[in-house]
């Protein structure tokens, strides 16, 4: 039996039942007990779990990260809540050279099953310093498994995978999102980390995106239908590993490829699936692949010039008759 939730209430229901599953698994960050979650995500879990797995730390993100991976590697599974991946950065030798590293540097000896999550890319007027978009920094470190996603079904499923994966995983969420609804089941399920889908299929385009940025792929999809131009939709979910085999499978059929990313052009996600599709389907493509980005600069304050800093549906559309060789 399903139910219509929010995104930070799949994502609380995740947390609460592997905690209940699982003695083990215990919840740190900031404002996680007292004040239920910077953005209530933790609502009700102190009052539930207690002070004892429900731990709010200080403003000292390179302290608690550090603590969560000592006490993964010795037999616990913390997930640990960063206010905002901006705020992490202060945290990435924990991540980056600790949790990545321990099973390799132990020869297999040590794993270290911990989660870091939170919000990830922009959220309004935040400003350039509290704006930025991670999952490619986090997926380029072997060792990390990265998960990027809004909707809610597929976000609680991952979470709940996430937490009882054996590696490390960095859990990118979207702070203007935890209010966007979905059908969420009441039974057990989860859904399985490394794998795309296909949220609508279509014939004369392949767009491939994650996180909030499905949300304007999905308004410029039903744009581009009206014009007669079928675009199949693939989100992405899980960063690393990359699921290309689905991404692949789609342009042999469409033949063209559109990919949007939130993050800066230069070495982002958008960059990996480019390469993944011209090395697998270059032979089926009929354009070239085109990517839409957020601008090569820092996110300026003014409203009006965040609006023309981020990818939106127009650009997508114009991306995808550019593939299409239709005059815009």
């Amino acid at each position: 039996m399903s139910r219509i939730i929010t995104l930070r209430e799949a994502i609380g229901e995740a947390m609460s039942e592997e905690m209940r599953r699982d003695e083990s698994v215990f919840l740190m960050g900031e404002e996680v007990a007292e004040y239920n979650g910077a953005y209530k995500v933790s609502k009700g879990m102190l009052d539930e779990f207690g002070p004892k797995r429900v731990i709010d730390t200080p403003i000292a993100e390179l302290g608690f990260a550090g603590i969560g991976v000592g006490a993964a590697m010795n037999g616990l599974r913390p997930i640990v809540e960063f206010m905002t991946w901006n705020f992490a950065i202060l945290a990435f030798d924990q991540i980056v050279n600790n949790a990545a590293k321990t099973l390799s540097q132990s020869a297999g000896q040590f794993s270290c099953p911990i989660v870091f999550r939170g919000p990830s890319g922009s959220a309004g007027q935040l400003a350039q310093q509290h704006s930025q978009t991670f999952e490619s920094w986090m997926a380029n470190c072997p060792g990390l498994k990265v998960i990027s996603c809004i909707d809610p079904y597929d976000t609680k499923g991952l979470m709940k995978s996430a937490i009882r994966d054996g590696d490390p995983v960095c859990f990118m969420e979207s702070e203007s999102m935890y209010g966007l609804k979905g059908e969420v089941p009441e039974e057990e399920y989860l859904v399985p980390i490394g794998k795309a889908v296909v949220r609508k299929e279509g014939t004369d385009v392949t767009i491939v995106s994650y996180n909030k940025m499905m949300e304007v792929v999905k308004t410029a999809a039903t744009e581009l239908e009206k014009e007669g131009i079928s675009a199949e939709v693939i989100d992405l979910r899980t960063i690393r590993p990359l699921d290309y085999h689905t991404i692949v499978e789609s342009v042999k059929k469409t033949n063209r490829v559109v990919v949007v990313d939130e993050a800066w052009p230069f070495a982002g996600v958008s960059s990996e699936v480019a390469y993944e599709v011209q090395k697998y389907a270059f032979d089926y493509l009929d354009a070239p692949v085109v990517r839409v980005n957020s601008a090569d600069t820092s996110l300026p304050y003014a409203p009006t010039l965040v609006e023309e800093w981020l990818p939106n549906p127009a650009k997508v559309i114009q991306a995808v008759k550019e593939v299409m060789y239709v005059n815009a």
